[in-house]
């Protein structure tokens, strides 16, 4: 295991217990450093991908470390909104790096994953208004990085199954997993703040976004890298 797993490891551990806990000092001096170690990774692999995607993949890795510390406080509209536009820049650079990869929208991915963003969206705008046009607007950046994560030209040779690449020993079969979890962990961000009330129910909520988030963010990097 390599250094930077045992500090992306580490931070992410503590970054739950922290949400947990309700420790806001934990959480600020672990989760900033989940993204930088995933940046590291990058660093330590950029033999395997040219110059333009290690670029790419740092300066969403740089604007996934400033959303990190905007959602330390997830329920404070404004740095819920920040936090969105800075994960809205992630995305878009995940995207194009996919892209450049050969990834391309294919009707089973973008299908359902189009109907959940309108639900979102509409719920949102019920609900939510002071929120709701930020985040819709990131959940479109999201779900075309997610669609494009699903496309299976991504992994060859690996079995797909509804359209989806089925993960296996390769690393580049577990990215369309990635974006599966970033759209869940995401959806979940929405969830809990429209519909759940009890403290307990939040914080164990955002434990889980946190967990989901982290998985996602390995799984993306380390297929793209791969």
């Amino acid at each position: 295991m390599k250094l930077e797993h045992v500090v992306f490891l580490g931070a992410t551990a503590a970054t739950v217990v922290g949400a947990v806990t309700e420790n806001e000092r934990l959480q600020w001096a672990a989760k900033p450093l989940i993204a930088p170690a995933l940046a590291a990774r990058v660093l330590r692999r950029r033999g395997n991908i040219d110059r333009l995607d290690t670029g790419l993949l740092l300066g969403s890795l740089a604007a996934a470390t400033v959303g990190d510390a905007f959602m330390i406080d997830p329920d404070d509209d404004a740095r819920l909104k920040n936090g969105a536009r800075s994960f809205a820049v992630m995305q878009l650079g995940y995207s194009a790096v996919l892209a450049r990869r050969g990834a391309r929208p294919t009707a089973p991915a973008l299908v359902p994953r189009l109907l959940g963003w309108l639900g979102a969206a509409g719920l949102l705008r019920a609900r939510a208004k002071t929120v709701a046009p930020t985040l819709t607007a990131y959940g479109a950046v999201l779900g075309t990085t997610s669609t494009l994560s699903a496309d299976p030209a991504l992994a060859p040779g690996a079995r797909v199954v509804a359209g989806t690449p089925v993960p296996n020993a390769d690393p580049r079969s577990r990215i369309a997993l990635g974006g599966i979890l970033f759209t869940g962990s995401d959806a979940l961000i929405v969830v809990r703040r429209l519909f759940v009330r009890g403290h307990t129910g939040r914080r164990v909520a955002e434990a889980v976004v946190l967990a989901s988030y982290a998985a996602a963010q390995a799984l993306l990097v380390e297929g793209m890298t791969e």
